[in-house]
């Protein structure tokens, strides 16, 4: 991690806005081969609209798809129909709708990203939640699609799942990423990886920061895949799948993003290192090394006291089960170090 800058003053104005428009988003893959769609200096902050792929990525348009489930037409979002009518996706690539590239002035290959997480705003009151046959982690479980709209109580913060359900709000971006390593050219929205990407890390509410290795000039960064909650592992393979809007500040650290392998976290009560891997037990090996190594930089500890201390008090957690590649992530409390830098959000 990096000391952290200065805070956010409490009232703030987005230096920059990107809409969510046919002309801005990617459907199913993210690229380094595509132009900017806006471009930022280092430290600015952006409000990204972004559409979720529920309702699009579907034979019927938006309308017709929510009207079903008793969503009025005034409620889908004319983002959404134009994206529906406008824009296809390529076969093989992933489902998801995101936007960008956003283009960071001065970010250089070897650089890191820092992304804060400001704010993030609801666009409609209700969010998709879609499994069936072959889907999640046990895909032999349904036999049938099972498509569940759920509507939202944003004044109360609760979703409304069933009549004695009520599941309180936590909004954050499923899919955060920069773009690829330069020769693999473009990736499905689906796995994660060490550019970021669908890793659903339902910790990155507002007041959380990601930091994402660069690989190539200006990061390109996207971000997509709204949920307005999660459970770590999101086990039938989607959460409430919903359009948010983040406004976020991209900060570009020179050259700390060269010893990287995974992308790393923390909010104002912990770190969090991260392991990835289509198998599960090698994405907890690698969750416990990165953990083990920020232990060492971070404290000076020794590689036997590191690994001690990450089994007396990081808590291993499977934060994405599905989609190809899991990731888990190691929480370290700041609470046990003696000091700790200021961080810019508080509790």
């Amino acid at each position: 991690m990096t000391t952290p800058a200065p805070p956010i003053p409490p009232r703030y104005t987005p230096d920059a806005t990107l809409r969510s428009t046919p002309e801005t988003v990617s459907w199913g893959y993210i690229a380094a081969d595509l132009p900017p769609v806006l471009r930022i200096r280092s430290g600015q902050t952006v409000r990204i609209d972004t559409v979720s792929h529920q309702g699009i990525n579907t034979k019927v348009d938006p309308v017709t798809y929510f009207g079903a489930a008793g969503i009025p037409p005034e409620q889908v979002l004319q983002d959404a129909q134009d994206i529906f009518s406008k824009v296809r996706r390529t076969e093989g690539a992933g489902n998801h709708v995101i936007t960008g590239p956003v283009y960071v002035e001065g970010a250089q290959p070897g650089d890191m990203l820092e992304v804060r997480v400001l704010d993030v705003e609801f666009r409609v009151p209700y969010g998709v939640n879609s499994t069936g046959a072959g889907w999640g982690v046990l895909p032999e479980l349904l036999a049938q699609p099972a498509l569940k709209t759920i509507k939202l109580d944003l004044e109360r913060r609760v979703a409304l799942f069933s009549a004695e359900v009520e599941v309180p709000l936590a909004p954050f971006m499923g899919i955060v990423a920069v773009a690829p390593p330069p020769e693999l050219v473009r990736v499905s929205t689906k796995p994660p990886g060490a550019f970021g990407g669908n890793m659903d890390f339902r910790h990155l509410i507002a007041g959380a920061t990601l930091y994402l290795p660069v690989f190539n000039a200006g990061a390109l960064f996207y971000t997509g895949d709204g949920h307005a909650m999660q459970g770590d592992g999101e086990v039938d393979g989607t959460a409430i799948e919903i359009s948010l809007t983040p406004t976020l500040q991209l900060i570009v650290h020179p050259g700390a993003g060269k010893a990287m392998k995974w992308p790393r976290a923390e909010d104002a009560a912990n770190y969090y290192a991260m392991g990835m891997d289509a198998n599960l037990d090698a994405a907890m090996k690698n969750a416990v090394q990165e953990t083990i190594g920020f232990l060492q930089q971070r404290a000076g500890l020794s590689a036997a006291d590191a690994y001690a201390l990450a089994s007396l008090s990081a808590d291993f957690r499977v934060g994405e089960a599905v989609n190809h590649v899991k990731m888990v992530y190691g929480a370290v409390p700041k609470q046990m170090f003696r000091n700790n830098a200021g961080y810019w959000h508080k509790k």
